[in-house]
């Protein structure tokens, strides 16, 4: 018996939409990376992009446990010496709460080009309302 290997062209993808309202950070972006990725199928081939389609909604209501929201910061480097940025996690989840969401995702995907395209298959919205609705996307609750 052999082994079923899907092609680019036989993955079928679906759309799910991820509520983060209460809920940790961390625990959303998780499960977002896993259907980004399509490990929650059983085609899944680590070296075909078979992910799905995801929606995260209520961003802005995602939660972090313990000191994270003062103790922790998001680092970027402008590209000239010494201009290394710090922004702490209170500061950027009230400004821009569908960034703070977009960097747990991307660090739990791979770096590399499956990871890139699985990146644009993510919908991000800081409130309850997203514009995919003609897309039927089903509710994930696992």
């Amino acid at each position: 018996m052999s082994t079923f290997m899907p092609k680019a062209g036989q993955v079928d993808r679906k759309w799910y939409v991820l509520d983060a309202a209460g809920k940790p950070l961390g625990r959303v972006a998780a499960e977002a990376a896993k259907l980004l990725r399509g490990k929650h199928k059983p085609i899944f081939t680590p070296h075909v992009d078979c992910g799905d389609h995801v929606i995260i909604i209520n961003c802005a209501d995602a939660v972090l446990t313990g000191n994270k929201l003062i103790n922790k910061h998001y680092y970027r480097h402008t590209g000239y010496i010494g201009h290394l940025k710090s922004v702490r996690y209170d500061t950027l989840m009230n400004e821009n709460p569908t960034k703070a969401m977009e960097l747990a995702v991307k660090g739990m995907i791979p770096s590399n080009s499956l990871g890139r395209n699985a990146l644009t298959r993510l919908r991000l919205f800081a409130g309850a309302e997203h514009k995919h609705a003609a897309q039927q996307p089903t509710v994930w609750d696992k």
